[in-house]
């Protein structure tokens, strides 16, 4: 099914019911879009994958104060990336 055949009202509302598969989805959509607010949002929902998703985008930018954010919001990811980046030596 191609991915625009989904309705992110649909979504929401599956979301909200509790459905995990749709915040994930929804969590897509706003980093297809680059939507960061969005993904934090969805992240103070309790969204894991749209954690994975704001840190793959932190370490990829190297924003260690944005890791510490996301770990502090609960994203175990992120923790481990910013002690990875934190302890890794410099090479010369």
């Amino acid at each position: 099914m191609p991915d625009d055949d989904f309705d992110e009202a649909t979504l929401r509302a599956l979301a909200d019911e509790g459905n995990e598969t749709a915040l994930d989805r929804l969590a897509d959509l706003a980093d297809a879009r680059g939507d960061l607010d969005e993904l934090s949002e969805l992240l103070d929902e309790g969204s894991e994958h749209a954690g994975r998703l704001l840190t793959r985008r932190a370490v990829e930018n190297r924003d260690l104060i944005e890791l510490q954010r996301l770990s502090d919001a609960g994203s175990s990811d992120a923790e481990t990336e910013l002690a990875r980046l934190l302890s890794a030596r410099r090479q010369p």
